[in-house]
């Protein structure tokens, strides 16, 4: 087990990477300096000031999350107030020019220590691809009702057999056994197996796939996409995938596992996993958040023990395992640089009321309240139950304790096209502690 950075990669190292952190510095040090030039003697109250706001708005944020009643909208108020309050104070002080040039100095900062700590490498550059005949008698499963429609409304079934390919269109009411369809296809004679939907039923499918030794295509016609963004597939048109049908390569990448059941993303422990198994959910999201989370992040709500690689982490009320690192320690906005490392990605988040809430937004990975590792098995307890709610790549399960989770190294073959955009470029977190040393300290810097 290795405590990694958010990045999931080595930062370019030399010269490049030492003077974008130096800029990033310098940018920071040019924005105390406007301010303490502007307000002269005041300059440091201002500082202090600004500092206290941020502070105050992640507060209004765990109050917003965390409580009910007049606290919840306290909490709303304290959120959005700080901030808006700070610009009200320049613009009515007739000093908003100083707040936009120091809000542009602060975007320079980021920018450019966000080049500093850019990775060495970004997925699809890596994982090699290899020439393999094209498949003969290829079978694809498509779910009408994924991604709202976009089976239907990118003409994927007529695509598709345009370019040979046998086309199960999945039962809309779900009552389709996916694997059962998978297996029964091999059991015909498919020569590939591929998924037009969303990313837990392309598990289910790659998980047939691994074990007959099957290419597997992946059509990106969820709603998120994950696993195919992280391919370097064009999730704007998912129609385009099946090109892969005529003109494809194969990329080797990794598979998760979780209890015996496979995943392509994520497997959610805590608090979303718990919001998720709520029917009202798919229909409510937001609204059945904000009334379960008081109760999940109370200190009597569910916690979870996991083991990681023998490091053991305790009472944690949320936990992600990914196959393979994310970016950064939220997979919503973040990406995997590789998909073929071995490796599963470990945040694990503890948060002890506001002052943890305050400490996690201003230090992000530095924080007490929150631990990023990498990892080849994770063990998951429920705090003494016989079971624990967790969400498979978005699909909402329970199951028994211990859940273990593993990865299968280069035990995927995906056959993508020969042509695809790749995966976008990966902003890396912030980290300014990294940036610090790469400017200063040691070359190069993990």
């Amino acid at each position: 087990m290795t405590t990694d950075n958010v990045t999931g990669g080595r930062t370019h190292s030399g010269r490049g990477s030492r003077l974008w952190a130096r800029g990033a510095v310098l940018a920071v040090l040019a924005a105390v300096a406007v301010v303490l030039v502007a307000f002269g003697e005041g300059g440091a109250a201002v500082l202090v000031s600004g500092f206290a706001g941020l502070v105050v708005s992640a507060v209004g944020v765990w109050w917003l999350v965390a409580r009910r009643g007049p606290l919840r909208w306290l909490g709303a108020i304290l959120m959005v107030g700080a901030p808006v309050g700070l610009l009200l104070f320049f613009v009515h002080s007739g000093l908003w020019v100083i707040a936009l040039v120091v809000l542009a100095l602060w975007g320079v900062a980021l920018g450019c220590g966000r080049l500093a700590l850019r990775p060495s490498h970004q997925a699809g550059q890596v994982v090699r691809a290899e020439s393999r005949p094209a498949p003969r008698r290829p079978v694809i499963l498509m779910n009408p009702n994924s991604g709202g429609g976009k089976v239907g409304r990118f003409a994927l079934v007529e695509r598709a057999e345009q370019l040979g390919a046998r086309v199960i269109v999945l039962d809309p009411s779900g009552g389709d056994q996916v694997l059962e369809l998978a297996r029964r296809a091999v059991s015909e004679g498919a020569d590939l197996l591929g998924v037009a939907g969303g990313d837990g039923t392309q598990a289910e499918v790659a998980a047939v796939a691994v074990q007959h030794d099957l290419p597997f295509l992946v059509v990106p016609a969820g709603t998120r996409n994950h696993f195919a963004m992280d391919l370097g597939l064009d999730r704007e048109d998912p129609s385009l995938s099946l090109s892969a049908l005529t003109d494809g390569e194969e990329l080797r990448v990794d598979l998760g596992d979780v209890n015996g059941r496979a995943f392509v993303n994520t497997v959610s422990f805590g608090v979303y996993a718990q919001v998720v198994q709520r029917p009202e959910y798919r229909d409510a999201k937001a609204e059945t958040a904000l009334d379960a989370m008081p109760d999940l992040l109370h200190e009597s709500g569910p916690r979870l023990d996991a083991t990681v690689d023998g490091t053991f982490l305790p009472s944690q009320q949320a936990l992600l395992v990914s196959n393979n690192p994310y970016t950064r320690p939220d997979p919503f906005t973040g990406r995997r640089l590789r998909l073929d490392r071995g490796e599963l990605g470990v945040i694990g988040v503890r948060v002890e009321g506001a002052a943890g809430a305050a400490d996690l937004a201003l230090r992000g990975s530095g924080s007490d309240s929150l631990h990023v590792m990498t990892a080849h098995r994770v063990d998951v307890t429920g705090g003494g139950g016989d079971t624990v709610p967790v969400a498979v790549d978005g699909e909402a399960l329970t199951l028994p304790t211990p859940v273990t989770c593993t990865i299968r190294p280069h035990a995927l073959r995906v056959r993508v096209p020969r042509d695809r955009p790749g995966a976008p470029p990966a902003a890396p977190a912030v980290d300014w502690r990294r940036i610090f040393t790469l400017a200063f300290g040691e070359r190069g810097g993990r």
